[in-house]
């Protein structure tokens, strides 16, 4: 018998005798492999094998669980399906109803060889003069309009916080950000050598004098705020909260990247109407079009134009040009706005479909978003409920995920509503409200 064969029967008596608890998270395979002598391949075939078997559950960037349950005769099809093809609530990527249809136009075009020459070439950070103007046009709020010569294009929005931050804060400075964030921030604080710093925070969001008090501990470099539908509670934080917000940073100087990915469904004013000369408002294009050709944009304070484009340079970030194009020519033929006028609507319709099926449950969300933050009854652990969703065909985000603090996690899970169909939705809510009452 193989080698990783007899390693893998090894782990599976482990887990029939008690052993390996049902949601308990195997080594990482290098540290598997290490331990055991074996060379990282051998370590890859095992955990494939034990998940082939049915006893654990791969999540990418998480690690592997121990399944919550054995799998008996009648569920090894839906375990194989589960690996196969789970419903997948992590991705949230929203698409409108004929949203092919509506961008294929714009793009036509662009397919013309005198003009795909010219699209084809390196963009400039600063971009072209109408796609600043669209971009502006687009971004503008009922209380804002941003400067078009303050507008930057990046490759997506990630690359719009990256390239701010890197321009904004120094090897070892801290940032402020709300005590749950944006798991893709702690990567990126992770890359440029970044300190991430929790605030505290309330049911409208980061608490004022907790970044007064946190500032004078040891100075912040910067803060990172999602104000509009925050990722991952949907919390939006009011026109005073943010004003009082303003007013501390300008008071202590600290700038502020305003990530408002979410912001085309709601029509609330951004913290920068408060702040201008300190706020760098991030966006994009990738939830409110489509994810495989997107752009990003950074409204940046007037006098950090060439620090934030010097950046995006330096750090490989500048958008394809063709993507510039062609998010110019659907911002003016006004595809965009019909979009977002299409997801408003079915955010909106999921959002309900979420108080139905998992009514009686504790569920924080806003009627606009496409997301939505279960918090489990106990005995639930956030990994031990994410391995058993998984199992069974659905995959969601753990809480951890989104903790900046790794002694403060919560046990909890977002659900992305957007990346599904209304039905494929409706059945895994119902799967997991199901995972919930039957127990551990």
């Amino acid at each position: 018998m193989d080698d990783y064969r007899r390693l893998a029967d090894r782990i599976a008596e482990d887990i029939a005798h008690g052993r390996l608890q049902p949601g308990e998270r195997l080594p990482p395979q290098r540290v598997f492999a290490r331990r055991r002598g074996i060379a990282g391949s051998t370590a890859g075939r095992v955990y494939a094998e034990l998940v082939r078997r049915g006893l654990v559950v791969g999540e990418v960037g998480r690690g592997t669980f121990v399944r919550a349950a054995p799998a008996g005769p009648g569920e090894r099809a839906l375990v194989e399906a589960a690996t196969a093809a789970p419903v997948n609530l992590e991705l949230n990527y929203p698409s409108a109803p004929g949203q092919s249809e509506l961008l294929a136009p714009a793009l036509t075009p662009l397919l013309r060889p005198d003009v795909l020459a010219e699209a084809l070439r390196p963009a400039a950070a600063t971009g072209t003069p109408e796609a600043r103007e669209a971009a502006a046009a687009l971004l503008t709020t009922p209380g804002w309009r941003p400067a078009p010569g303050r507008i930057l294009f990046t490759g997506n929005a990630r690359q719009a916080v990256a390239a701010t931050l890197a321009s904004l804060v120094r090897p070892g400075g801290r940032v402020g950000v709300e005590a749950l964030t944006y798991p893709v921030v702690k990567e990126i604080a992770a890359r440029l050598g970044i300190i991430l710093v929790p605030l505290a925070t309330d049911q409208e969001g980061p608490l004022p004098e907790s970044v007064a008090a946190t500032h004078r501990t040891a100075p912040l470099a910067a803060l990172y705020l999602q104000p509009t539908l925050h990722n991952p509670t949907s919390v939006t934080t009011s026109p005073e909260r943010r004003r009082q917000l303003a007013y501390v940073a300008a008071d202590l100087g600290i700038p502020v990247v305003e990530d408002r990915i979410w912001s085309f469904l709601t029509d609330d004013d951004p913290l920068a109407a408060h702040a201008p000369g300190l706020t760098h408002v991030v966006d994009g294009l990738s939830k409110r079009v489509a994810p495989g050709l997107t752009v990003g944009f950074v409204v940046v304070p007037e006098e950090r134009v060439d620090a934030v484009a010097a950046a995006v340079r330096s750090g490989g970030w500048s958008a394809g040009r063709f993507a510039v194009e062609a998010a110019t020519r659907w911002i003016g033929d006004g595809t965009v706005e019909r979009l977002v006028a299409g997801k408003r609507a079915d955010a909106a319709l999921r959002q309900r479909i979420v108080r139905d099926e998992l009514r009686g449950f504790t569920v924080r969300s806003d009627p606009r978003a496409y997301y939505a933050w279960w918090e489990l009854p106990a005995p639930w652990r956030a990994d031990t409920f994410t391995a058993a969703a998984a199992a069974r065909g659905v995959a969601v985000t753990p809480g951890p995920a989104f903790a900046v603090d790794p002694n403060r996690t919560p046990d909890a899970v977002r659900l992305g509503l957007g990346s599904v169909s209304e039905a494929e939705l409706r059945e895994a809510l119902r799967v997991l409200a199901g995972v919930v009452r039957g127990g551990l």
